[in-house]
């Protein structure tokens, strides 16, 4: 019998008793989680006060005050005077006590190869890289990139660069060399740590011939660690002076050095994303905000437990890399890592990773599963995947076919999905249900723990239940990037400078009667038809929905009587053909859906969408290209290809 409220999950008892936020609530003495939820929001101090306390991060020195808001809510200090390190608490503390030889990491190679790491074993790996980086001179303050597949190593590498007191740079494992060099550059990098290649959908992909073309172009890198992962399959150029061997060097590197205190506010990362104009914006979080919020994400959202396996399918260079890494062994959690395609060498092979390592904790992007949904229902079905007892999203907007197949084939409608979105400058999410959370389809429930946020119009007043607006948030979080790297002012533009005191994010979000959340896209993406304005993310829900389409991308085009009108380009699902039938089908039903001026004057297919390198379509790349304006920074662009087909069927 169907939910009358349209809920199609709910917790058991057993999930409402022993789930962490459930815990937590009992220690703080919250009787319903709405009024822990309420009370995170306005005493953000007594929250993450709290939450520090319970998760028991270690510190070389205590802080004073949780939060230091005297210069204003956009440049809040967090656990104001406490020395600590992200290494410190990931990996060390655990190496050195009961979990030393509790699995850290498993490790599954797109041949089949397996490696498994404990803490202990970890924490050898971390030092040895540590050691070889302070031998070359950094330290403190010096910004190191890290190129590499999803492999130990990589980890690895993030840790080691916290140990020493340096910034971590990463990258993407499929960026070209500007893309890297851009950001090399920006970050005045000393070093860069990668590997000789890795193999994707069977074929070796050289990693260091790329790294190479890059660093000769960015003089302030004296230093290139590589990690042989291809060994005899890459015979790769080498530099006797720059050039470090991670196996031979860590071999000589001598004695071990102790991680270095750090204080709270010490950048350890700074994280890039693709902007407007033609220079990537770094993000800087530091050591001790970005550990804290996102430890306790890991344990409020997705609830990591003791004997749980947390498994993103992700890159180093998107922030669930990080995320997932920080967030899980700071929990003492174990985390999957995998180096290949989601599909090769058959379309199961994200299931029977699962199946093969007990996950029971799995993140995917909706993104992902339409990719995964053309191969249709039998492959997941060809694999025990009842481990899994959490589903996890984030990335982008849900349409409500994908989210369905997810909670029906892969969560067998027993798993709850954790639908959680921030972004790389928020660290962490400002939306998300708990395991405490009845679901409805595609909703993100409501804000994080912690996180005051709200829907407000143009002129920055919180709009009424059911009405698409602006999120924002009004306080401040751990995880908030402390600004952009050497861009102050920029900073500042881009998310303060709408609303005095409100953090402007740029996505259109609304609440319904019953309080659920929703997010519809990016608001720069708005299209706006005869003073009427629509997300395109519902407009892609539409197209996907009919059956017909496995993606879409909707724009708003110029038009000299409405302003705009839409045009959608689609990727038809396997066996529909691109007829004017079609086409007309699928505008049909925009058109009834949203009211006729709605309408769109294009329906294009297309093999092919343009996509950042976390899989994300860049509406913005798609826009540009079919009006003949300029696009910005796409050196995120991980398919530039997809552009030239977008002209082509744009001018017929």
């Amino acid at each position: 019998m169907a939910d009358p409220a349209g809920i199609v999950w709910r917790p058991t008892p057993e999930i409402a008793a022993e789930a962490n936020v459930a815990r937590f609530m009992r220690r703080v003495g919250a009787k319903r989680y709405e009024d822990l939820l309420a009370r995170s929001q306005g005493d953000v101090a007594w929250f993450w006060g709290e939450v520090e306390r319970d998760l028991g991060f270690d510190w070389y020195e205590p802080y004073k005050d949780v939060v230091d808001e005297s210069a204003g809510v956009m440049w809040a200090k967090w656990f104001v005077g406490g020395r600590t390190n992200i290494a410190l608490n990931c990996v060390d503390r655990h190496a050195t006590g009961p979990r030393r030889n509790k699995l850290a990491i498993v490790w599954e190679g797109e041949n089949g190869e397996v490696r498994k790491l404990s803490y202990r074993d970890l924490s050898v790996l971390v030092d040895g890289l540590a050691n070889v980086l302070r031998a070359r001179g950094i330290g403190k303050g010096d910004a190191v990139g890290v190129y590499m597949p999803m492999i130990p190593e990589a980890a690895a590498a993030l840790l080691a660069i916290a140990k020493v007191g340096g910034i971590f740079v990463p990258l993407f494992s499929g960026f070209g060399a500007d893309a890297i060099e851009k950001r090399l550059k920006d970050a005045d990098a000393k070093a860069l740590v990668t590997a000789d290649g890795f193999l994707r959908r069977g074929d070796p992909v050289l990693m260091k011939e790329i790294a190479d073309e890059a660093v000769n172009r960015v003089p302030s890198v004296a230093t290139v660690v590589v990690h042989r992962r291809l060994g005899e399959l890459a015979a790769v150029p080498w530099h006797d002076e720059r050039d470090v061997d991670w196996a031979e060097a860590v071999a000589s590197a001598g004695t071990l050095r102790a991680t270095e205190p750090m204080d709270a506010e010490d950048p350890w990362m700074v994280i890039y994303t693709s902007g407007t104009t033609g220079r990537p914006k770094g993000s800087v979080h530091v050591h001790g905000g970005f550990m804290v919020k996102v430890a306790q994400e890991v344990a409020h959202q997705v609830d990591l437990r003791e004997d749980d396996i947390l498994f993103w399918f992700t890159d180093m260079g998107w922030i669930m890399g990080p995320w997932e890494i920080v967030g899980g062994l700071a929990l003492g959690g174990t985390v999957l890592l995998y180096e290949g395609s989601p599909d090769w060498p058959a379309p199961d092979r994200l299931w029977s990773l699962v199946e093969r390592h007990g996950v029971t904790i799995l993140g995917i992007s909706p993104t992902l599963i339409r990719s995964l949904m053309k191969h249709g229902d039998e492959p997941p079905r060809e694999h025990d995947l009842s481990s899994l007892r959490i589903l996890a999203s984030t990335g982008e907007p849900w349409n409500p076919e994908p989210w369905l197949w997810t909670f029906r084939e892969i969560g067998g409608e027993r798993c709850p999905i954790i639908n959680l979105s921030g972004g790389t400058e928020v660290g962490a999410c400002f939306l998300s249900p708990t395991p405490l959370t009845p679901l409805r389809p595609t909703s993100l429930g409501h804000p994080a723990l912690g996180m005051a946020v709200d829907v407000v119009d143009d002129a920055g007043n919180p709009v009424p239940r059911g009405t698409v607006g602006e999120l924002v948030a009004k306080r401040p979080w751990p995880g908030m990037t402390r600004g952009l790297w050497k861009d102050p002012e920029r900073f500042i533009e881009t998310y303060w400078s709408r609303w005095p005191g409100l953090w402007y994010h740029g996505d259109f979000a609304s609440i319904d009667a019953e309080g659920n959340w929703y997010l519809h896209g990016r608001s720069d993406d708005t299209i706006k038809i005869a003073g009427k304005r629509v997300g395109p993310a519902e407009v892609e829900s539409i197209l996907v929905d009919t059956g017909l389409v496995v993606e879409a991308a909707a724009i708003g085009v110029p038009d000299p009587v409405k302003g705009e009108s839409v045009h959608a380009y689609v990727i038809l699902k396997p066996g529909v053909s691109a007829t004017p039938e079609v086409e007309a089908k699928l505008a049909k039903a925009v058109a009834e859906a949203l009211g006729k001026p709605f309408r769109p004057a294009g329906i294009h297919p297309v093999r092919d969408l343009p996509r950042t390198r976390n899989a994300k379509i860049l509406r913005r790349a798609v826009r540009a290209r079919a009006t003949g304006r300029e696009a910005g920074d796409l050196t995120a662009l991980a398919n530039p290809q997809a552009l030239d087909e977008i002209r082509r069927v744009t001018e017929g």
